[in-house]
């Protein structure tokens, strides 16, 4: 598969899902649907940027606290659309450094541990199902083959990987290309999690928390096989999942496929 990244100056982790391929030989469109990091750091480029690509809908999936802590910068002609998927950050990502020494420096395996939860929860958490079929409305709406639904949270790995997991069995696509543009986060959070390291490093972090920090910055295939795992032991399938607890219908699976797929 082609990762398509953005060229987005003072931002990480955006990238367009355009070009990857469906199981029946179908492809998806591009400048469609874009999966992204925090925006609140763009630039009055970046922002001139993304409304040349076309986006129209910018689905926040952060928590009311990070959302208030680094608010959005939202493209000129951008619809936004606040869908928390946990009521405050359970992936840790935005936690302060007190709090997060607290939390991890006695345990090497806590920031492991965190995310092994997290996954989990963001599967039967009926908040986390709440916003995800509110980000299929979405995508629903987007009829026009001319515009963009941009989806993120803050490193665009934890709630938006997952949300890019749903949308990308909805249409079609292989596991093993979903599980290959969950793990490519890896390729392009390393500045971030390195400026994250250097500040804890300068306060003092031992190695329990260093640890810690840069499991909750990678993304690692048993996160996403604690997911896959949930799902299966609680709804039998994937398509099952996307049926019963995002009540995505088979209409809407045909019409999602109309809009996104060539």
């Amino acid at each position: 598969m082609t990762v398509n990244l953005l060229n987005i100056h003072h931002g990480y982790n955006f990238r367009d899902l355009g070009g990857y391929h469906t199981q029946d030989g179908k492809t998806l469109r591009a400048h469609k649907l874009v999966r992204a990091g925090k925006l609140s750091d763009l630039s009055d480029r970046d922002l001139s940027y993304l409304a040349d690509y076309g986006v129209r809908d910018d689905v926040d999936f952060r928590s009311p606290d990070e959302k208030k802590m680094a608010p959005d910068r939202v493209p000129e002609g951008t619809v936004y659309h606040f869908d928390p998927v946990f009521p405050h950050d359970e992936t840790k990502v935005s936690k302060s450094w007190a709090e997060e020494q607290q939390a991890f420096s006695l345990d090497a395996l806590g920031g492991h541990h965190n995310m092994i939860r997290t996954y989990g929860d963001m599967i039967v958490n009926p908040t986390s199902q709440k916003a995800y079929r509110a980000f299929f409305d979405v995508l629903l709406a987007n009829e026009n083959s001319g515009q963009s639904v941009l989806f993120h949270c803050s490193a665009g790995k934890d709630r938006t990987g997952m949300a890019a997991v749903f949308l990308l069995s909805a249409l079609g696509v292989d596991e093993a290309t979903i599980r290959t543009d969950y793990l490519t986060t890896n390729d392009y959070v390393g500045g971030a999690l390195q400026a994250v390291l250097d500040k804890a490093k300068a306060g003092g972090a031992n190695a329990n928390m260093l640890q810690g920090l840069t499991d909750l910055w990678v993304a690692k295939p048993e996160y996403l096989d604690t997911a896959l795992a949930t799902i299966d032991k609680n709804y039998g399938s994937m398509a099952q999942y996307l049926h019963q607890a995002l009540q995505l219908t088979g209409g809407e699976l045909k019409d999602l496929r109309q809009f996104y797929l060539i």
